[in-house]
């Protein structure tokens, strides 16, 4: 039987942009400054429109990369959809 785990939680966090290049750039902008804090799980950032936050975007590819390392650094940092190989988030 697999181990019961507690839910985790999300933060909606509103912007006041009109653009989702915009809000992207926003979001990379924070991945940047507070990617150190662990417990915030950036590869799974999406955007919604404030009406249709039922239709989500992602962000980042978020694919584990090859090897023993599975923290969120050993994942794909490239823009989702990317062509090529996967790759590391740059620092």
């Amino acid at each position: 039987m697999a181990p019961v785990t507690d839910p985790c939680w999300v933060i909606h966090l509103p912007t006041r942009l009109t653009s989702v290049d915009e809000v992207a750039a926003l979001a990379m902008a924070l991945r940047r400054s507070l990617g150190h804090v662990l417990a915030i799980d950036f590869g799974e950032t999406t955007l919604s429109e404030e009406d249709r936050q039922f239709a989500r975007t992602r962000i980042w590819c978020d694919a584990p990369l090859d090897g023993p390392d599975l923290r969120p650094a050993a994942r794909c940092g490239r823009p989702a959809g990317h062509d090529g190989g996967c790759a590391p988030t740059p620092e």
